[in-house]
């Protein structure tokens, strides 16, 4: 992962599965009994239908009076530049598990409630694994990312969405949309700069 002014692409193979992150994100349990064989069915019919992807590009950036500025635009957070302090780069990265998740959410939404509700659990923690490996695999490149940062998170805007989008191509690249109202197509997808240290 070295500096350039292109748009990367890249598929991961399936993250280790938490089952503690599911339960949390499905609003605690124990994992036994009937709740547990939920899981495992969820699981079963969800992953295979699960996908890994992520684009990033890298910016360099400065520190103005109008905020920062990263080439591709700028934005005023006091949030995200405490977070970036120290750092000479970003990576802007979008990361989605695609749209199959999405599609069993909905028809169990109707039919099944206690399906739905694990299968966007399910949803959940595979996109922050995602992410996850994601950051990891940075660390094991020998940069020393910082915690990621998401539009719509402390100070920094949801509108910035439109501009992250427009950088990495998202669409294209992996199938990522924005709606008009700053909804992102598959749902269970992140868009976040990470910092980069010096």
């Amino acid at each position: 992962m070295t500096e350039g002014d292109f748009i990367r692409e890249e598929t991961f193979s399936e993250p280790e599965i938490s089952r503690r992150e599911i339960i949390r994100y499905a609003g605690g349990g124990e994992d036994s009994g009937e709740f547990s064989a939920l899981i495992d069915s969820c699981l079963a019919e969800a992953l295979p239908m699960l996908s890994y992807k992520v684009c990033y590009r890298s910016f360099s950036y400065a520190e103005t009076e109008q905020g920062l500025d990263f080439g591709f635009a700028k934005v005023k957070s006091e949030a995200l530049s405490k977070n970036l302090r120290g750092c000479d780069k970003i990576l802007l990265f979008a990361a989605t598990v695609g749209i199959g998740i999405d599609r069993l959410i909905m028809k169990y939404g109707r039919i099944s409630p206690a399906r739905a509700l694990i299968m966007q659990a399910l949803g959940a923690e595979r996109i922050e694994a995602l992410c996850d490996a994601f950051c990891s695999e940075l660390e094991n490149k020998g940069l020393a990312p910082r915690p990621r940062f998401s539009p719509g998170y402390g100070d920094l805007p949801l509108e910035f969405q439109k501009d992250i989008f427009a950088a990495l191509d998202c669409h294209r690249k992996i199938g990522l949309t924005l709606s008009s109202s700053l909804l992102m197509s598959p749902t269970k997808s992140v868009t976040a700069i990470v910092g980069i240290e010096k």
